[in-house]
């Protein structure tokens, strides 16, 4: 049987969300993205979708009403509103976090109807901050949340969400700790915001934290000798990656040292327990990396062993 196509899914409100000047989670991550993507050749390997928007069902199903409807509510004419230090909203920031949930249902639509195999999310206002009722560190909703919410409410039996983003995905924990369907494996830098303190009452949290310097050995020990065998165990059907590449050696805003190899190597992984167990369904969301070079770069690699490129 022939594999199943790739998937690119973006919207163009997500580079028309813009918070304060020189702020790092910026439009033009996106645009460094798309044109490695074409330099390199690698968009000839990927069928293109545009991502709708969100539900409220989608969205209510992992946030409280009361705060989708302040992010959906807030448009203003000018300026910013500030949710934090952070985090602000321009007359643009509502609709793009819309797409940008909206495309993880769209991902797991085409999964499930055999349209696709692997589902590559390039959006922003990324999302894994985002708790189930509260905004923080430059997200609103919680993208990757509302994609594996899809799932279950589709049928999947159970869901694994990979987070190898430098920062810990605080508000898909927060989301997810008491769901026995979700497994949530994390690498992250340790002691770094959100300053994550771990909850030993939730089993289903693989929470690997990991030295200011760690490089490639810690890194790849954590995900082959902690979440493998947690995946193999807990036998999900989908995956879902919060693909955030912060952890790179070059991002300004972390301490770790990996490197492009570790986020390819780190795609084949996925790619191969997929293979084996998820009939090969994987939904990736883009979360950090803002260094948009070396994030360009390592986007490259993670996609690659997926569309054998």
């Amino acid at each position: 049987m022939a594999a199943l196509p790739s998937y690119w899914i973006t919207h163009p409100s997500c580079r028309l969300h813009r918070m304060e000047d020189e702020h790092p989670e910026c439009p033009e991550r996106l645009a460094a993205i798309e044109d490695r993507l074409l330099a390199t050749g690698l968009d000839l390997f990927l069928h293109r979708a545009e991502a709708p928007s969100a539900s409220a069902e989608a969205l209510l199903r992992v946030h409280g009403a009361e705060h989708v409807e302040a992010v959906l509510g807030t448009h203003p004419a000018v300026g910013l509103v500030h949710i934090d230090p952070d985090t602000s909203m321009n007359a643009h920031t509502a609709e793009a976090a819309l797409h940008a949930a909206g495309a993880g249902v769209l991902a797991v639509e085409l999964l499930l109807s055999q349209r696709a195999g692997f589902v590559f999310c390039n959006v922003r206002p990324p999302g894994h901050h985002a708790e189930r009722d509260r905004a923080m560190g430059f997200c609103f909703f919680n993208n990757i949340a509302v994609a594996a919410a899809e799932a279950l409410a589709r049928g999947i039996p159970r869901v694994a969400v990979l987070d190898f983003d430098v920062h810990y995905g605080n508000g898909t924990a927060d989301i997810f700790r008491k769901e026995p369907r979700v497994l949530l494996c994390s690498t992250y830098q340790h002691p770094l915001y959100p300053y994550w303190a771990g909850d030993p009452d939730a089993p289903g949290l693989i929470d690997m934290p990991l030295a200011e310097g760690a490089g490639s050995e810690a890194y790849r020990d954590a995900v082959q000798n902690h979440w493998l065998p947690a995946l193999e165990e807990f036998d999900p059907q989908m995956i879902f990656v919060s693909a955030g590449f912060d952890a790179h050696a070059r991002d300004p805003m972390a301490g770790l040292c990996l490197s492009d190899e570790d986020f390819y190597w780190t795609g084949t992984q996925i790619r191969d327990f997929a293979a084996r167990r998820c009939k090969n369904r994987v939904v990736a969301m883009l979360e950090g990396g803002y260094n948009p070079h070396a994030l360009a770069r390592c986007v490259e690699a993670f996609v690659r062993p997926f569309i054998g490129a």
